[in-house]
């Protein structure tokens, strides 16, 4: 681990729609600041994403300033989203969790309903603070998360990647790889280190922020869906299944909570706490 340095940072404003790589990220007790307060929901209050709207890794979700976001895709004008104003809420149903958020204005809801050719709501989680715990199973009290799947970060490792693809390419679906890492959507990626290295870990520090290493990361079949063409596939499911299954879950990469606040850049050193 002499060698292990945080590699790229991934934002993705809006759940499930294409995000941003910025070079440095501040971390807040709920992720990354920016990622994911904002949801997509169809009319009975449930989360969409790739997993029913492949489509929507088309679509890119820009942080402008304030929070407010730029939504664009191909062939369609952008549209600029404020922040709402938290005067109501409404229940937003996510993995089994019901959460409060505020309705984005119709603008919104109409360019989101016409990519996706579906009636679909954006909403906004205005206070990440209070509105979602983390499973209490694998969490300190007091501890929230925002719209992830289930906790604040995701570490994905190249090391583990590049072995992924090794193992891809001795498969019966060899011309689907080599895969890249965006289709594990993570939040933060190592490199210099050995692969599956991260199976280990129970807490790290990258750069000035220490983590608490959660869980492993099941995975679904949104990392079948090509972030470049919202194409699906076999892979990698059907390669993890074969070599990284564990209880019954298909594992690649992370959960992280953060420990601490403070600022990650890439190039910052990744060392091994526990």
């Amino acid at each position: 681990m002499g060698n292990a340095q945080l590699h790229s940072i991934h934002v993705h404003p809006v759940k499930a729609f294409r995000g941003q790589s910025p070079r440095e990220a501040e971390v807040e007790p709920w992720g990354l600041a920016g990622d994911r307060r904002w949801v997509l929901i169809d009319d009975g209050g449930k989360v969409v994403t790739q997993r029913e709207q492949p489509r929507m890794a088309l679509a890119a979700a820009e942080i402008l300033s304030g929070g407010s976001l730029r939504l664009s895709a191909e062939g369609r004008e952008p549209v600029s989203v404020p922040v709402p104003e938290p005067i109501g809420t409404t229940t937003v149903q996510i993995f089994g969790d019901k959460v409060e958020a505020v309705l984005a204005d119709p603008a919104a809801h109409a360019w989101c309903s016409g990519y996706l050719g579906a009636d679909v709501r954006l909403v906004h989680m205005d206070d990440p603070a209070t509105r979602r715990p983390v499973d209490p199973e694998f969490a300190l009290p007091g501890e929230t998360v925002n719209f992830a799947d289930g906790y604040p970060l995701l570490v994905t490792a190249l090391g583990s990647l590049d072995a992924l693809n090794s193992l891809i390419a001795q498969g019966d679906h060899a011309d689907e790889g080599p895969l890249p890492m965006n289709r594990f959507r993570p939040n933060v990626v190592v490199s210099g280190t050995d692969a599956w290295a991260e199976d280990d870990w129970s807490r790290i520090a990258i750069g000035e922020v220490t983590f608490r290493v959660t869980k492993m990361s099941g995975r679904c079949v949104v990392t079948t869906t090509d972030q470049d063409t919202a194409a699906r596939g076999k892979e990698p499911l059907r390669t993890l299944a074969r070599h990284r299954r564990f209880a019954g879950r298909l594992i690649f990469g992370q959960n992280l909570v953060p420990e601490s606040r403070g600022t990650l850049r890439v190039g910052d050193p990744v060392t091994v706490l526990g």
